[in-house]
């Protein structure tokens, strides 16, 4: 029997024990939940060995614990990967919104209904199953496997960096592999191969030293809420163009080749404003859709607060207006620099009735992945071969740090193979993993490491 077929024959052993693990309410950011996370490592750890794995082990950090575990059989000839996953998940509030129970996965039609279903331990898991696969028909996997699954992505991965910095050595290999983004569709893959970036600021505009009446002080007295509203103002034109000097210099420019790439993504625009709830796009104009949304650097308000907001009136001039403002980053844009051009541009169009504070909350690097190099054609190849089609080659516009992580640390690139779909409700209620892909994700891992092994 080969890998392939033994994988097709125990789809229910699979099933099974990825609803066991689907049980565990592994909430990182959730305190109570800290010996729910505990189990959850420790049975990933188990079933790692069940699949053949000579070494797990569950290592200390700060936070959450890591799990790590290395099958060196293929000798040091042969390719090594590094898999990367999480075992935490978000927490599953509110609760009144999930039509099944966050915690006892439910099969409703081929999907199943879960918190962590697709984020990330259904995808995470995948690699655990695709690796007995070769266990139990062939003896081991054709390439050296390390795999690193954290407890702590839900909560900003405090503790990871710190830990692929301590342990350089271990984790050394020739490329990583990450299962946590999407396919376009259940019959069309794709590989991601840019993510964006990702500065965060919170700015606090202070007028008055207290909250004053509006009648006496207001005309005389420069309310910041106001303020704050005319400086987020300053910050972009009417189609959505940053104005902050230097914003886009680092900004890599997309090639007609990219854009011809990138234009090969299936979009249909009617669906996508009904999904969004919008009646009309907007945007750069000199960009489509798919461009905006994933290859060119974005400015939002993510919150703005201040004065009184409770039911009825209340004349009163506020002392305090607050907001979080997010960047989102393309490659070659840096956090920190990024952080610090907003922050001098606030500083320097605020006037001198009021005070400004600017509070760095978070920040990640883009990343962007070279499509022609081997683990990348053989990604592509494995999902022709299972899907039937070739992948289409996408960028996303969310932020996935460790990849830039194991870039500037440990100087490997990684394959983003994904097998989530759009509508999967990642970090929403009812979140679910479409089974099929579960499925064809194993077989599509198994035909990877088969085709690396051949290099």
């Amino acid at each position: 029997m080969d890998p392939i077929t033994y994988a097709q024959a125990h789809r229910e052993q699979f099933l099974a024990e990825l609803l066991e693990f689907l049980r565990i309410p592994s909430v990182s950011t959730q305190a109570e939940h800290k010996p729910d996370i505990e189990q959850a490592a420790s049975w990933l750890r188990e079933q790692l060995l069940r699949a053949g794995f000579p070494k797990a082990e569950v290592m200390p950090t700060p936070g959450h614990p890591v799990v790590y575990a290395e099958w060196l059989a293929a000798g040091p000839d042969a390719p090594t990967l590094l898999i990367y996953g999480h075992y935490d998940v978000q927490p599953p509030e509110p609760l009144e919104l999930w039509h099944t129970p966050p915690f006892e996965p439910t099969i409703i039609g081929d999907d199943v209904f879960a918190r962590g279903a697709a984020d990330d331990k259904g995808q995470a898991y995948i690699h655990v199953k695709a690796a007995e696969s070769f266990k139990e028909t062939v003896g081991a996997p054709p390439v050296n496997l390390k795999c690193i699954f954290e407890g702590e992505e839900e909560s900003g991965s405090p503790s990871l960096v710190p830990f692929i910095k301590g342990h350089r050595d271990l984790l050394a290999a020739d490329y990583a592999v990450i299962s946590d983004t999407h396919i376009l569709g259940k019959e069309t893959p794709s590989i991601v191969y840019a993510l964006r970036g990702l500065a965060y600021i919170e700015v606090k505009v202070t007028g008055p030293s207290i909250d004053l009446h509006s009648g006496v002080y207001g005309g005389a007295v420069n309310n910041p809420i106001n303020e704050l509203c005319r400086m987020i103002a300053k910050l972009q034109d009417d189609d959505g163009h940053i104005t902050i000097p230097g914003f886009y210099d680092q900004v890599r420019p997309l090639d007609e080749a990219e854009r011809a790439e990138l234009a090969r993504i299936p979009f249909d625009l009617e669906a996508w404003k009904e999904e969004a709830g919008v009646k009309q796009a907007w945007g750069e104009a000199d960009y489509t859709i798919i461009e905006r949304t994933s290859a060119r650097p974005t400015l939002d308000v993510n919150g703005i607060w201040g004065g009184y907001i409770q039911p009825g009136a209340k004349t009163v001039l506020p002392s305090e207006a607050h907001a979080k403002i997010s960047m989102r980053l393309v490659p070659d844009q840096m956090p920190e620099e990024i952080t610090e051009l907003v922050s001098d541009y606030l500083r320097e169009i605020a006037p001198p009735s009021v005070s400004i504070e600017i509070q760095p909350l978070h920040g990640g690097h883009g990343a962007i992945i070279d499509r022609n190099s081997p683990a990348m054609r053989a990604a592509a190849q494995a999902y022709e071969q299972v899907f039937g089609k070739p992948p289409v080659f996408v960028r996303e516009g969310g932020s996935i740090p460790v990849v830039a992580d194991f870039q500037q640390i440990l100087g490997i690139e990684t394959v983003l193979m994904g097998f989530g779909l759009p509508d999967d409700r990642l970090h929403s209620p009812n979140e679910k993993f479409h089974l099929p892909n579960f499925y064809r994700g194993i077989e599509t891992v198994i035909h990877f490491l088969t085709i690396m092994g051949q290099k």
